[in-house]
C-alpha cells in the first residue's frame, strides 16, 4: 500500500506587531456591522494565538458565510466555496498590510455593500427606539413619519397616497395608496425582524461565488422574478410562480443546457398520489392523463403534450438534484397576481418564448425558430448554441445605493432561521460575538 506524504503545514501567521494588535482587535468590533451578530459586544483585549484565531475565523466569517454548510438545509443546495484564510493573514502581516487584506474579505458585490449601509440605517432606528405601531386609524401624520424613516425621500408635503404606494412597491405588495390589512402588516414587522432578514440576505451573498457568467439566468424565489443578464447587465425580466410555502423552490446554481418543445409532463409520484390519483383513474383518463405501468408493477401519471400541458409548450432543463426547472404553463392568471408562490417548486414563465428566443439566437438554425417548433406540434429536445448559467436565488431584503432597503415576505421562513443560525454560530466561536438576542429566537 502506498504511503500518502504528510498534509502540508498551515502557513505560519508572524507574530503581530503591537499597532497591528491594535488596529486587529479594533477591527474585530465591526462585526455587527457586517451582520455577523445582531448586536456588539464589549470585550477584552485580544493577542497572540488567540488574535490570531479570531482574525482567522472573522476572515472565513466574512468570505464564505458564519455558517458552516454542515448546518445547511438541503434545499440550501448554492455552497460558498472553500477557503482558506490563513496564507492571506500571514501575507498581510509580513508586509503590513492587514487593512487592505481586511477589504478584500467581503463580497465584491454591491447587493452586499447596498445591504450592509441598508443594515447600519436599520440599527440606528432599532438603538432610536423601533418604529410605531400603525393602524387604519393612524393620522396621516405619523404615517408619514412611520414610512420616513425606512424611506428619506418623503417630504412632509407630499401626496400620502403616493408616500404609501412607494412603501408598497418596497415590500412588493399592490400598490394601492391604501392602508390595507397586509399594508399595516408590512409596516408593523419589527425592527429586529428587518435586521434579522437584512443579515440572512447579506450571508446569502456571502455563498456567491466571487466571479459569475457575464450571461446568465436570474430567479429571485421570494420576489417570484426572473432576470436575463448580458454582459453582467440586467436586459429583461419577467414575472416567475415559484414553490409554495409547502413546495419551497431549492437555492441553486446550474446551467441550462436544452429546451424541450412541446413536452409532456412526467407527473412526480408524490404530486400523483396527493393530488391526482385521488380524483380516481375515470377522471383522469376523461382529463387527458395516461396511467402507465412501471416496471416495477406500480403506475405512474403521464399528461401529454399539448395546449393543456402543465408544463405548457417549453421546458428549460438544467442538472440540479431536485428535478426542477423552468417551463411555459397554461395557466396565466397567477402573472397579474402580488402573490405568486404557489407552484410544486419548478419556476413557472411569464414569457417563455422570449427567454428561449434569447437562448437560441446564435444558433442560425435555431434564431427565430421557436415558436415554428412549437407549432409543429411534436415533442423534441433543443440544445443551446451554449449552456446558460442559472442561479436561483432567495432574496428578501436589497437595497439601492442609498440603502433604501426593499423587502418581500419570508415565505419559507428561511431568514428567521438562518439568522437564527447566524447567531449561534457567532456565539459558538467568535470570542467578540454578543449573545443572542430576541430575534435569534422569535418563533
Amino acid at each position: 500500500m502506498q504511503q500518502l506524504p504528510p498534509a502540508p503545514l498551515p502557513a505560519p501567521v508572524p507574530p503581530l506587531s503591537p499597532a497591528q494588535e491594535a488596529w486587529a482587535n479594533d477591527w474585530l468590533k465591526t462585526g455587527a456591522a457586517q451582520g455577523l451578530m445582531a448586536r456588539q459586544k464589549a470585550s477584552g483585549r485580544l493577542k497572540g494565538e488567540a488574535l490570531v484565531t479570531a482574525l482567522l475565523d472573522r476572515a472565513k466569517a466574512l468570505s464564505t458565510g458564519r455558517v458552516d454548510t454542515a448546518d445547511f438545509l438541503n434545499i440550501w443546495a448554492l455552497r460558498p466555496a472553500a477557503f482558506d484564510p490563513r496564507p492571506g493573514l500571514a501575507k498581510a502581516v509580513a508586509e503590513d498590510r492587514l487593512a487592505q487584506w481586511a477589504s478584500g474579505l467581503t463580497p465584491p458585490w454591491a447587493g452586499y455593500e447596498t445591504l450592509r449601509r441598508g443594515l447600519a440605517k436599520y440599527e440606528a432606528i432599532r438603538d432610536r427606539g423601533g418604529w410605531p405601531t400603525l393602524t387604519a386609524t393612524s393620522a396621516p401624520d405619523v404615517v408619514r413619519a412611520r414610512i420616513a424613516l425606512e424611506d428619506p425621500t418623503v417630504t412632509q408635503n407630499e401626496n400620502l397616497v403616493d408616500v404609501i404606494q412607494r412603501a408598497q412597491r418596497r415590500y412588493g405588495l399592490e400598490p394601492t395608496g391604501q392602508l390595507g390589512a397586509r399594508t399595516l402588516a408590512a409596516l408593523n414587522v419589527g425592527v429586529d425582524e428587518r435586521i434579522a432578514a437584512i443579515m440572512a440576505n447579506m450571508e446569502r451573498w456571502r455563498w456567491m461565488p466571487r466571479s459569475l457568467p457575464v450571461n446568465r439566468v436570474q430567479v429571485n424565489i421570494a420576489a417570484a422574478v426572473l432576470t436575463v443578464f448580458e454582459g453582467d447587465q440586467p436586459v429583461s425580466s419577467m414575472r416567475a410562480v415559484t414553490g409554495s410555502p409547502d413546495n419551497a423552490t431549492p437555492m441553486l446554481a446550474s446551467s441550462i443546457h436544452s429546451i424541450v418543445v412541446n413536452p409532456p409532463w412526467n407527473v412526480p409520484m408524490s404530486i400523483a398520489k396527493r393530488e391526482l390519483f385521488p380524483k380516481g383513474r375515470a377522471t383522469l383518463i376523461r382529463q387527458g392523463y395516461k396511467i402507465i405501468k412501471t416496471p416495477e408493477g406500480g403506475e405512474r401519471i403521464v399528461q401529454p403534450a399539448g395546449p393543456n400541458s402543465a408544463l405548457g409548450r417549453l421546458k428549460f432543463d438544467f442538472d440540479n438534484p431536485f428535478a426542477v426547472y423552468l417551463h411555459d404553463t397554461p395557466s396565466r392568471g397567477k402573472f397579474s397576481s402580488y402573490d405568486r408562490l404557489a407552484s410544486h417548486g419548478c419556476i413557472r414563465l411569464e414569457k417563455p418564448v422570449a427567454l428561449a428566443e434569447k437562448m437560441v439566437a446564435a444558433d442560425p438554425n435555431l434564431n427565430g425558430q421557436i415558436q415554428t417548433l412549437i407549432d409543429e406540434g411534436k415533442t423534441q429536445r433543443v440544445s443551446l448554441p451554449q449552456q446558460v448559467a442559472v442561479y436561483l436565488l432567495y432574496w428578501t431584503a436589497f437595497a439601492n445605493n442609498d440603502g433604501v432597503v426593499s423587502f418581500r415576505s419570508d415565505p419559507y421562513g428561511w431568514d428567521k432561521l438562518l439568522a437564527a443560525k447566524i447567531e449561534a454560530s457567532s456565539s459558538r466561536v467568535d470570542p467578540t460575538a454578543a449573545p443572542p438576542p430576541s430575534l435569534a429566537s422569535k418563533d
